[in-house]
């Protein structure tokens, strides 16, 4: 599918040089087209950029202008960390945010990540919370935790920065706060929050309203449930959904323009042993256990299909890059190449791909070209 207007120059064209004008001899947006392509192809580190960009050095000069040749790695390097991240960042979320509009709209899954590998020489490992669109998997965009912070106030600073108007954002129970319910629903937006005891009031109470509701056969309430069976890896599971509808409760005025409390029961099955679980969470999107119970079981995307990848595929958490603005700016990178590769149609893994695009320069253009990036740049 080819998508217009989701070029490089298109959504990076208006970042600011940091360098000083008229001493630069190669131009940002090569040098940003450059990283991100060695990133698609299996390249972890800048001197692996460098490498990669000289042998394809002709590839590159049909579409770039290059008028200083292949940059070097400490050229790479110099740049990434004098880029404002918060510019570079506002440039990648349009980027995938256009891409994921011509998708069409998808649950969004909210959830932090630390590059283990940047916490080196004494400094803290960088923390950061990531946006992913669960249907369409493409990362929307991230922010930096700041180092004597967590992710409760971060998360409504990386809303502030998403188009989540139509979108049902999910977050686990850390995410699970009056003022990021709120922040939702001011930008258009639904939740879905897992609970958890660091709300005890409130499980206590959506604990209640189901024993309650149980005891009459659920005929005094609005409800609905879902159940479903998966097998493979080894084991069987069995998750029952179950939701309320307008359910009735002391503190319910509290969560902004809450509707549904919802319970999962999870019954699995691995080497003949059993082992069952029970989570609650809230809602503000008047619907049913289907529909919560595939936002609810699409939020773990964000774990094994990015954060997951991210470490696996992509060696992110022993990469050694420790310069704060060139560790996060990087990282965005791979969280762009990583959208690309999944939205190449080929079945083949994400490390598959990335070593294939990396031999192949037909591949690679398909990588690219599957949102109009080449033909456009």
């Amino acid at each position: 599918m080819v998508v217009p207007n989701l070029s490089i120059k298109r959504h990076f064209r208006k970042l600011k040089d940091p360098r000083v004008r008229g001493r630069s001899i190669h131009l940002l947006l090569d040098i940003i087209t450059i990283t991100l392509c060695g990133v698609i192809c299996n390249c972890n580190d800048w001197q692996q950029i460098e490498t990669f960009a000289k042998c394809r050095a002709d590839w590159f000069k049909t579409f770039l202008r290059l008028p200083g040749g292949i940059p070097s790695h400490d050229t790479l390097e110099r740049v990434f960390d004098a880029l404002d991240p918060q510019a570079f960042q506002a440039c990648f979320r349009a980027w995938m945010q256009a891409l994921h509009q011509a998708l069409g709209l998808s649950p969004i899954a909210i959830d932090g990540k630390t590059l283990r590998g940047s916490g080196v020489d004494g400094k803290k490992a960088l923390h950061l919370v990531s946006a992913w669109a669960t249907a369409n998997e493409l990362s929307l965009g991230q922010i930096t935790i700041d180092e004597k912070s967590n992710e409760i106030p971060a998360i409504p600073k990386l809303l502030e920065l998403l188009d989540i108007h139509g979108a049902l954002v999910t977050i686990d129970a850390m995410g699970c706060q009056k003022e990021i319910a709120a922040a939702i629903v001011d930008g258009g937006g639904d939740y879905l929050l897992t609970v958890k005891d660091n709300q005890p009031t409130l499980m206590a109470e959506i604990e209640a309203c189901f024993d309650r509701a149980l005891q009459t056969d659920f005929a005094t309430v609005q409800d609905s449930s879902w159940l479903t069976k998966e097998r493979g890896h080894g084991r069987e599971e069995l998750r029952h959904y179950h939701v309320i509808v307008n359910p009735d409760f002391a503190t319910k005025a509290e969560w902004p323009k809450l509707n549904v409390i919802g319970k999962c029961y999870r019954e699995t099955l691995r080497d003949g042993k059993p082992t069952q679980e029970v989570c609650y969470f809230i809602g503000s999107r008047q619907a049913s256990a289907r529909v919560y119970g595939k936002a609810l079981r699409g939020h773990w995307g964000i774990e094994n299909k990015l954060h997951w990848t991210l470490d696996v595929s992509f060696g992110e958490d022993r990469n050694r890059v420790s310069k704060r603005h060139g560790a996060e700016n990087l990282a965005a990178c791979r969280r762009m190449a990583l959208s690309l590769l999944k939205q190449h149609p080929d079945k083949k893994s994400i490390l598959c791909k990335r070593i294939h695009a990396a031999l192949d320069p037909n591949f690679l253009t398909e990588v690219l070209r599957g949102d109009s990036t080449l033909s456009k740049i």
